[in-house]
């Protein structure tokens, strides 16, 4: 009952939408809202009424460049018993991929939680490295590991964790893509909190809506987005307020903090992006695999393929591209050959656009 209403309210929207004759673009940065926006079909009716919204670089897995890739197979090939979430298993390098290595005999293991991956690094005499991945949402749980006191002397975390808001600064300074207006990610909202984005709203004027992950809370999105438009105030509106609150969870932002700082770091498809790496702050040098292993990591280079070359995966991200604008989406690249980390991550642009039959 409670869904026929919410579609009823839905198509009420858009309609709304339609009599305001606009030809807008927006831009979210979250695979949630990407497998909603396309598994319900509100991609095609907000297209139908002149809203395009574009896929920004919301998926962690797909951001973390290849060279990190790389140089976590490298330890992998160095004995170290490596840890991931399964998402990060298939992602290729050149032919390669953690689940490859794991086929060749080197110690590959897939985990649910980083509790997990120390519960695995008690039970074992070999080092055993986490790799870290995830955006403000998920990197509170790592910092408050390296927090602990009784870490085994074995384990070290990889850290490819990236602060959020920095790409996005940096995607509106490229200025590839014109946007009128974006939507804020709700589970990085959850911790960050709604005041961080005011900063890119004084900066570059554009309109805000920090949303939900039901099909009516992208359809209140983007009809907030409509208006801002048509009324020429640019604001941060906090659609998600029964999660997002202004100032955040400040108990995550103060592990965050404690255990990291910033660095610069390339993103996949992206230059240098200042200040949004986390890096481990020195005083927990002793479980930074960075630190611990430079003499290996230092080492390690990559360079793409000519299959990839060809991947537009990084287009994708920065919304310069859709999926099927690659010469190799459900070609080359599917989702049992992915070429792209876009076809592997579950939320990954491709891999949302091929399974649930956008092609």
């Amino acid at each position: 009952m409670e869904r026929l209403r919410d579609g009823k309210l839905i198509r009420g929207i858009v309609e709304r939408i339609g009599e305001y004759h606009v030809h807008l673009n927006f831009m979210h940065a979250c695979g949630t809202h990407q497998e909603t926006l396309v598994r319900y079909g509100l991609d095609s009716l907000f297209g139908k009424v002149g809203v395009s919204v574009k896929s920004g670089p919301g998926c962690p897995v797909c951001v973390t460049t290849a060279k990190e890739f790389v140089q976590v197979m490298e330890l992998a090939e160095k004995g170290k018993t490596i840890i991931v979430y399964g998402d990060c298993l298939k992602v290729p390098v050149n032919g390669r991929s953690l689940v490859s290595l794991r086929e060749d005999g080197f110690d590959v293991r897939v985990v649910y939680s980083v509790e997990d991956a120390v519960r695995l690094a008690e039970g074992v005499e070999k080092d055993v490295v986490f790799m870290a991945i995830g955006f403000e949402t998920t990197a509170p749980t790592t910092g408050a590991i390296l927090l602990k006191d009784d870490l085994p002397d074995n384990f070290y975390v990889f850290s490819c964790h990236r602060f959020f808001l920095p790409a996005m600064i940096k995607l509106l300074e490229l200025g590839e893509v014109r946007l009128q207006g974006l939507i804020e990610p709700g589970h990085v909202s959850a911790v960050v909190g709604a005041r961080p984005y005011e900063q890119i709203k004084k900066r570059f004027q554009i309109p805000q809506v920090i949303s939900g992950f039901e099909p009516l809370d992208l359809a209140l999105s983007a009809y907030e987005l409509v208006k801002q438009n048509i009324e020429g105030e640019p604001r941060v509106v906090n659609e998600y307020n029964r999660v997002v609150s202004a100032n955040g969870n400040t108990t995550a932002l103060k592990v965050l903090h404690s255990v990291f700082e910033e660095g610069d770091i390339e993103w996949r498809g992206f230059p240098i992006i200042p200040k949004s790496l986390m890096k481990i702050r020195r005083r927990f040098s002793a479980h930074d695999a960075q630190a611990q292993f430079e003499d290996i990591l230092s080492k390690v280079t990559y360079e793409p393929s000519e299959i990839e070359k060809r991947c537009r995966c990084g287009e994708v991200l920065r919304g310069v591209a859709e999926p099927k604008d690659c010469p190799l989406f459900n070609k080359v690249c599917t989702l049992e050959n992915p070429v792209g980390a876009c076809m592997v991550s579950i939320e990954g642009a491709c891999r949302i656009h091929l399974e649930l039959g956008q092609v």
